[in-house]
């Protein structure tokens, strides 16, 4: 994707549970969801393609939120260089997750280097880059974050 994007975060009740939050980021006005499973159909990746949902903070700990998505390694969890941008549908991360390298520069934020890791065999160099203005992003993530109580 050229130029910079736009990036704000839904906060949705997940769709088999109402009373539980998941965390869906919109690039450009458009669900990270929608824009996934659009890309998959494409690709004719049927087996699935989509079935996912943003992150629940209350079935997986992603520690503190604004750090997490500003790329910081919270948790030793995460020692590859990838990070969860959506889960599966049914609310688990690890399920069927999509993951994104979170990458920091002096004015900007990028999401690139996409994976499926169930399905290693499909190509998301396509998929992206999705490169954000640092301060709108951050200001994104602050927000986020303010919605979700540290532990």
């Amino acid at each position: 994707m050229q130029g910079l994007c736009t990036i704000s975060f839904a906060v949705e009740p997940l769709s088999h549970d109402e009373s539980v939050r998941s965390i869906v980021p919109v690039v450009n006005g458009v669900h990270l969801t929608t824009l996934a499973a659009e890309f998959e159909r494409t690709q004719h990746y049927d087996d699935p393609s989509g079935g996912y949902a943003g992150l629940v903070p209350e079935y997986f700990k992603f520690g503190p939120l604004d750090r997490y998505f500003m790329g910081a390694r919270v948790d030793s969890f995460f020692t590859g260089r990838r990070y969860y941008l959506l889960g599966c549908e049914c609310g688990e991360v690890g399920c069927w997750p999509l993951e994104a390298c979170i990458l920091l520069s002096e004015q900007q934020v990028s999401w690139e280097d996409f994976a499926q890791p169930f399905r290693p065999g499909r190509d998301y160099s396509t998929f992206g880059p999705f490169r954000f203005d640092l301060e709108q992003y951050r200001k994104a993530v602050f927000q986020l974050a303010s919605m979700f109580p540290r532990e």
